[in-house]
């Protein structure tokens, strides 16, 4: 079939119905190019000022509503003899699907690929109008985002035809001298005749040669479909793997007399995976250990709306964070994400629910899991099948019913669905086992009328030891026993209390940390890499993400009850990586304690809280940023936290030496000094066996404060999927950040491009994404340029007490930067 983008020229509005169309609209419609998100660009309401106050917390006190988008699109005369499909790679949720004023089709699911055959409904040779309606109300337990958020495609294919997601490639057979790449076409014949086609599949690498191919001849019979299987050898074949992720394409073309029917082109790998608990998780024969990050869907600034680029730069950056997997929470991925995976090497567990029939919120996807749960499997499976990166399956996250005999077997026929579609790659289930007894639990804690109100994360927030004893009972072992029976690797939520237990309970049971607090992670890494029935660790998270917000927030008042955030706290705080991208110091800590940094890292704690007791969340890390510009704070106390795999380090302040202090295991990777605040320089010295191994300095901001833009790319291409990410921040004439000295900035953008987004890291801020002004967060901001055609893009930065700024940005027809090359401006 020929695919087209089918994301440009959409509008968007409010939601309107037969009786009350005629009503002005709550929210006016306009123009948008799609992946679009209608919830980002809504402002945020007070609890006082309409919001329930109950769940609001989740979604980040984003108003929730009903949307609806429209297109015109032209249909030439020349489709009547043509299948015509559009593609929505997902839609937030409950999407109605209106072709010419009729019912075309629908999805609940948020998260699912799903198709509509528009044939039936066309008018040849004029305009027609597509509608599509969605709806978000007290469905998610984090920021959801509504609308059309995903990719849409257009597809044009003759009666005969591959069908959609027709093409399934596996590597059954590999060894050093060659591999066998199993082809399995389905084709269909939506004709009225009986067709012979030639089928004629070849193998490509990545350099354009042929490396393998095979043809056959098959009959499809009218209205029906058939499956051809081909088995092409690959000689000396270069296998997929994180370190090298060397992508094949294999090009299917179907042809009958010299005319050829349809083409198909599909990337995959060449890798294999075993599984067993004495060497744990193999990929080609080598042992992996899984450094994971758990994320959300949305991209910061962007909202929900999962444009190509965007999804690319996540795993880019995440990678460079030594992270080598990554888990979707809790939600298929987006087929960008999975690109960007099988491209960069980036090992994927794909989660397919939050809930089974159980809600978690009032009106979620449980109230449609038991009609669409099959379809949505199926959809899942088609859209992983050909993905390298992908090794896992999770059926899903926290499900009660894992903990309820009757209820626990939805598990089994959820992974017995996936192996009947794909038994090229493991099953999991991310169990907490906190909640596979929260029955028995609530009862115990009844007694407490606070507890007994308590949510999930609240109780194990505060539960203390109390937690490692439930998890480690005979109740939560007998409890959750069925349901890892149904699974291939047994997904731990908070559960490394078990680790060692259950090697002696369960011999034959391989785990995965599919969700880990970040505090813990010296202490479950080691036990990642001395045991080999646990195959790695997934912190929650990697990505810091809008709504649950302050689940990772350090408090410092005492009679505060909450931990979580009230408004206007806007994100969760938890994550490496804040929501513009940058690495906050718990990713360095990360990245010493995988082994893959070798000099030490300075964190410095806010001096405006020295001296006060902080108060962390079981998901925080300390309040702490990688600077030493403190203004206003000099002569006064301040503490610096120094990160190192050493025997001790050394801090000097402007070269004399403020002490030694151990580091390594022992100490979990940490060393505290407190010291005065004198503005100049600071340094770490790491010392092992009493030589020095590694050096970090900082030096403070001096001098005027001045703007610095530095745009990830000089050049993009003009198309729909790509972005320029433009990072502002405050620095002296040495480009040392001056994280003190925060003000307004804005941003004007000119030419070929439009501002897409626009803002800071702040976890708590009260302004939005779509204005042209915003304040720096830490002496950093972020303004996202998409483009609109084919030419320049101008940048104008401006700020108080600072020199404007102007890049450019060349956005280019048809092109994509495999090496893209930064403009920066001071």
């Amino acid at each position: 079939m020929i695919r087209t983008s089918f994301n440009g020229n959409w509008t968007v509005g409010s939601k309107t119905g037969f009786f009350s169309e005629k009503a002005a609209a709550k929210i006016p419609s306009k123009t948008v190019t799609l992946p679009h998100d209608a919830m980002i660009e809504r402002n945020r309401k007070k609890p006082i000022e309409g919001g329930s106050g109950k769940s609001d917390f989740q979604i980040a006190f984003y108003p929730e509503g009903e949307y609806e988008y429209r297109k015109m699109f032209f249909v030439p005369e020349k489709y009547k003899d043509k299948r015509v499909t559009i593609e929505f790679e997902g839609v937030y949720m409950n999407a109605m699907v209106y072709l010419n004023g009729a019912f075309a089709g629908h999805q609940p699911n948020g998260y699912t690929n799903f198709y509509i055959k528009a044939d039936r409904f066309l008018k040849y040779g004029e305009e027609n109008e597509i509608k599509v309606i969605s709806m978000n109300y007290k469905d998610s337990r984090w920021y959801s985002g509504a609308g059309i958020y995903r990719n849409t495609n257009l597809l044009i294919g003759n009666l005969v035809h591959i069908a959609l997601d027709g093409v399934k490639i596996s590597t059954p057979d590999i060894d050093a001298d060659r591999a066998v790449v199993h082809v399995a076409t389905v084709l269909e014949n939506e004709g009225l005749h009986t067709h012979t086609v030639d089928v004629r599949t070849e193998i490509v690498d990545a350099d354009g040669s042929i490396v393998g191919s095979d043809f056959a001849t098959l009959t499809t019979i009218a209205g029906e479909g058939a499956t051809l299987r081909q088995r092409v050898y690959i000689r000396q074949p270069k296998l997929w793997s994180v370190e090298n992720p060397h992508l094949y394409t294999c090009r299917t073309r179907v042809m009958t007399e010299n005319e050829q029917l349809d083409e198909e082109t599909n990337s995959f790998g060449i890798r294999s995976l075993t599984l067993d608990p004495d060497r744990g998780l193999c990929i080609n024969g080598e042992v992996v250990k899984l450094r994971g990050a758990c994320i959300h869907h949305d991209n910061g600034v962007l909202g929900a709306a999962t444009i190509d680029r965007a999804e690319e730069r996540r795993v880019e950056i995440l990678k460079q964070a030594g992270f080598n997997a990554l888990r979707s929470a809790h939600h298929p991925m987006s087929k960008a994400l999975l690109d960007a995976c099988d491209r960069l090497g980036m090992l994927v567990m794909d989660e397919s629910f939050d809930m089974w029939t159980s809600t978690k919120v009032d009106h979620d996807y449980a109230l449609h899991f038991p009609v669409w749960w099959e379809k949505d499997i199926q959809a899942m499976i088609d859209k992983d099948y050909n993905h390298p990166c992908v090794i896992l399956y999770s059926i899903g996250n926290e499900i009660p019913e894992a903990g309820r005999p009757i209820a626990s077997v939805w598990g089994h026929r959820l992974a017995e669905k996936i192996r009947s579609l794909d038994s090229t790659r493991f099953v999991t289930n991310s169990i907490n086992f906190i909640i596979s007894v929260w029955d028995e639990l609530v009862k115990i804690r009844s007694a407490n009328q606070a507890a007994s109100n308590e949510g999930i994360n609240t109780m194990m927030n505060n539960m203390g030891q109390e937690e490692a004893a439930i998890i480690k009972s005979d109740l939560a072992t007998h409890r959750t026993a069925e349901s890892f029976g149904y699974v291939d690797i047994a997904g731990y939520n908070y559960a490394e209390a078990r680790y060692q237990m259950d090697r002696e309970l369960f011999p034959n049971r391989v785990i995965v940390g599919s969700e880990t607090f970040p505090q813990m992670i010296d202490k479950n890494w080691k036990q990642v890499l001395e045991n080999s029935h646990i195959i790695g660790d997934f912190t929650w998270t990697g990505w810091d993400y809008l709504g649950e917000v302050g689940v990772g927030r350090v408090k410092y008042d005492p009679n505060e009850v909450s931990f979580l955030g009230s408004y206007p706290w806007l994100t969760a705080w938890c994550g490496d990586i804040d929501i513009i991208g940058n690495r906050r110091p718990v990713s360095y800590y990360r990245e010493i304690v995988f082994g893959l940094r070798k000099d030490p890292y300075i964190a410095v704690q806010r001096p405006d809280h020295y001296g006060k007791q902080p108060i962390p969340t079981k998901w925080s890390w300390s309040d702490s940023v990688s600077s030493w510009s403190w203004n206003g704070y000099e002569g006064g106390p301040i503490r610096v936290e120094v990160y190192a795999d050493a025997d001790e380090v050394e801090l000097l302040v402007n070269g004399k030496s403020a002490g030694k202090a151990a580091a390594g295991y022992d100490q979990r990777y940490k060393a505290e000094f407190d010291v005065v605040y004198e503005p100049g320089e600071i340094a770490a010295v790491a010392y092992t066996d009493g030589q020095a191994t590694g050096r970090m300095m900082l030096h403070s901001a001096t001098s005027d404060v001045q703007l610095k833009v530095e745009a990830d790319r000089s050049e993009i291409s003009a198309s729909d999927g790509d972005l320029s990410f433009v990072m502002i921040s405050l620095v002296d004439g040495r480009g040392n950040l001056y994280n003190t000295a925060d003000r307004k900035v804005a941003v004007q953008v000119k030419g070929s491009g439009v501002l897409q987004g626009f803002g800071s890291a702040d976890p708590k801020s009260s302004e939005n994404f779509f204005d042209t002004e915003r304040t720096t967060f830490d002496g950093k901001a972020l303004a996202v340029v998409r483009p609109k055609d084919v030419g320049i893009i101008t940048v104008t930065v401006t700020a108080e007490g600072c020199g404007q700024k102007i890049i450019q940005i060349n956005a280019i027809a048809n092109t994509k930067t495999d090496t893209p090359q930064k403009t920066t401006v001071f």
